[in-house]
């Protein structure tokens, strides 16, 4: 990590000709300003995070100088403030990126570290230190013009705030909810040129680039106001590769929500696609095992719906590029397959275009049975349930290329699955321990079928029985329309 030391802005008005800034700011003073950033930190091992502050705050030291007075890190720093306001004239501004990372890295492994002979975990170490850290902010408030803090989490009870006054949290303020993100206007206006170039790059209209775009990388809501909001990140690097692809979830690995799901008795399945109140995903207990919030918090879920009358919000996978990496993730370490879940899909995509029940049928089977016993053994009937409806929950939710539907209400009851591909529907009907003809005769008597009565493509009605002694398929049978 190379976190900047702390300098003087230079308050570039030249930087921000014809953006809304420019007439926005009227005196573009200059600020010292300091950044930290704990993003490039690896804070699995004791005395990491402790080395990484002293190594920033020694820096800023020998530019503004060190005190004779102070000997831990926090008050080190407040004097450091007080130099640079001394020596430049005006109070200093500190952000300080990826704050909880400290906390994250060591969330609910278990490790430890020693403290004056005491055993302690590392998780509460590194809490400790940083609420230490942080509480500076507080005594040196004549030198701090504001502090800004990104992170994925906002920790409400054992904070790592509570040494100084309480931060305003912006994460739902709607005058704030396109800061750090492109919205569909910016899109339009300030890419035009990058999307037109991706058109003729992949041979498409720049309609269907922009459709794309929004399907891949669109979707997230910070507010009621429901503004969409496209990951920058994602969005830069695929008109610097002019490639649509899965930029953002390659990046970095979610480990802490898959120790955090592992242990947990809800499933994806049970969190998304339903309403909240905000309390229920925007605080976070770090006691509390409750991975909701978490997963909100880091990007995973977004608000897709509001409703005003009980003031709560639908959250669901923002966009494509998150649900089939998380969903893959999630998949790969909730079911153990031995084969390549990339792969399997692709196989599974190609049956469903090609409109091949048999074939669906084989790749199921084969698929089901590579899942290690150890994984699916579960010894009551609401546990067998449950992993039946999860796994196929979760194998339906990575066929994102065509329109899938999982627990989808009808007026007769909830069909299993339905799978729409431009020539073909399929229904799908799944009984655990039953027989692939209770699960077609629930589908007729339900009418599933009914609402693609004048439906134009071929219909495929499938039963199918999962065996909770082999974990696979132990009949099949299907209906052609």
């Amino acid at each position: 990590m190379s976190p900047r030391s702390g300098t003087i802005s230079k308050g570039g008005k030249n930087f921000f000709q014809g953006l809304a800034i420019e007439k926005l700011e009227t005196e573009w003073n200059q600020y010292p300003v300091f950044h930290i950033d704990f993003n490039g930190g690896d804070f699995l091992t004791a005395g990491s995070l402790e080395g990484i502050l002293e190594g920033i705050v020694s820096s800023w030291e020998r530019q503004y100088g060190k005190s004779p007075d102070y000997t831990d890190v926090g008050n080190r720093f407040a004097y450091v403030l007080h130099q640079a306001r001394q020596q430049y004239g005006r109070r200093c501004a500190v952000l300080i990126d990826e704050y909880d990372k400290p906390i994250l890295d060591v969330l609910d492994t278990g490790r430890k570290t020693s403290l004056d002979g005491q055993e302690c975990l590392l998780e509460d170490r590194h809490r400790d230190i940083l609420k230490a850290f942080y509480s500076v902010f507080k005594a040196a408030d004549e030198d701090i013009q504001f502090v800004l803090l990104t992170g994925v989490t906002k920790f409400s009870q054992v904070s790592v705030f509570s040494g100084f006054n309480k931060p305003a949290d912006i994460s739902m303020n709607a005058q704030f909810e396109s800061l750090c993100g492109i919205t569909q206007e910016e899109l339009e206006n300030c890419f035009a040129e990058p999307i037109a170039q991706m058109a003729r790059e992949l041979g498409l209209s720049r309609e269907k680039i922009l459709q794309n775009l929004k399907d891949q990388y669109d979707g997230y809501h910070f507010s009621h106001r429901m503004t969409d909001i496209y990951n920058p990140f994602s969005l830069l690097n695929a008109f610097y590769q002019q490639s649509i692809q899965d930029f953002w979830f390659s990046s970095g690995t979610p480990s802490y929500l898959l120790r955090l799901l592992s242990h947990s008795h809800e499933n994806l399945n049970e969190m998304t696609g339903k309403y909240y109140s905000p309390n229920e995903f925007v605080d976070y207990k770090a006691d509390v095992e409750k991975p909701l919030p978490m997963i909100y918090q880091s990007g995973y879920l977004t608000i897709k719906k509001y409703d005003p009358f009980f003031h709560t919000f639908l959250l669901d996978f923002p966009n494509n590029e998150v649900k089939n990496g998380f969903v893959s993730l999630v998949a790969s370490n909730y079911l153990k397959p031995k084969q390549n879940m990339d792969s399997w899909i692709r196989k599974i995509v190609s049956a469903l275009h090609q409109g091949q029940p048999e074939s669906l049928r084989d790749i199921f089977t084969a698929f089901l049975a590579d899942i290690p016993y150890t994984m699916r053994r579960k010894k009551s009937l609401p546990e067998r349930e449950n992993f039946f409806h999860y796994t196929f929950y979760l194998i339906f939710k990575l066929i994102s290329v065509y329109t899938v539907y999982t627990e989808k209400e009808q007026s007769q009851g909830r069909s299993d699955c339905i799978v729409e591909t431009p020539q073909y529907v399929y229904i799908f009907e799944f009984k655990l321990d039953g027989t692939a003809e209770e699960a077609l005769r629930q589908i007729e008597e339900k009418g599933y079928a009914r609402p693609y009565a004048a439906d134009s493509r071929k219909l495929f009605r499938i039963g199918a029985s999962f065996s909770s002694k082999t974990g696979t398929i132990a009949d099949w049978k299907h209906i052609p329309a």
